[in-house]
């Protein structure tokens, strides 16, 4: 299988080369732009990028620009980065079609991992179709999930949501971040909910149950210490 694009666009030489070596590392192929004009450039020409991570701080064009340009031609996955952790520029990030938001400094490691998430979400990795993690394989063509070689039983969401934790491993999720991905958009209620449906599916998975980690305050994270 070729390798995956990856177009890395900060003005920062020190950041793009940080964030290569760890996609390259992962198998990635990666391409560089020093500013949002080459960005779009590259952009253009190239045709086959699977994802952009994009700086928000970048001169002659900044990155709520370049976005706005690619979204008029292309759904492709971007990740922002940005050296602000101001909501309001998250919203806009949102607003624009921006699929994930990174506040500097990060841990590349969970970039790397959250560049996989979005690729599996957007079905251009992990067609296999199988998940594996802490002794859980969840098989999603077939639509079944083993502990330890013995078969539970799960409802829809139930499915959904263990499958997105998986998809997640080591990442702190919030509550709207869960409601959107596994409820989806269309889902307007109390983000309670997914205490009730994590309750549950804690409660199904026996001593698994203790890999769902409560993060106060803000969410869950699925984590298997090796």
């Amino acid at each position: 299988m070729d390798k995956l694009k990856i177009l890395v666009v900060d003005d920062e030489s020190r950041m793009r080369k940080l964030v290569k070596d760890f996609l390259i590392k992962n198998n990635y192929e990666v391409m560089e732009a020093e500013d949002g004009s080459q960005a779009l450039d590259i952009f253009f020409e190239e045709k086959d990028i699977a994802l952009v991570i994009l700086d928000v701080m970048m001169p002659k064009m900044d990155g709520w620009q370049v976005c706005r340009e690619i979204r008029q031609y292309s759904k492709v996955p971007i990740i922002m980065l940005t050296a602000k952790s101001d909501e309001r520029d998250e919203l806009q990030g949102f607003q624009l079609g921006v699929d994930e938001y990174i506040s500097k400094p990060f841990s590349p490691k969970i970039l790397v991992a959250r560049v996989e998430a979005i690729l599996r979400r957007t079905n251009q990795i992990g067609k296999d179709e199988i998940l594996e993690a802490g002794g859980i394989v969840i098989d999603k063509s077939a639509h079944n999930v083993t502990i330890d070689g013995e078969p539970i039983d799960l409802s829809y969401k139930e499915f959904e949501l263990l499958t997105y934790f998986l998809e997640n491993k080591g990442i702190a999720l919030s509550r709207e971040k869960i409601l959107n991905n596994v409820w989806n958009y269309d889902y307007f209620g109390d983000a309670r909910t997914i205490d009730t449906h994590v309750k549950k599916l804690r409660s199904k998975m026996g001593e698994k149950g203790d890999l769902i980690k409560t993060i106060w305050g803000m969410g869950y994270k699925f984590e298997v210490t090796e």
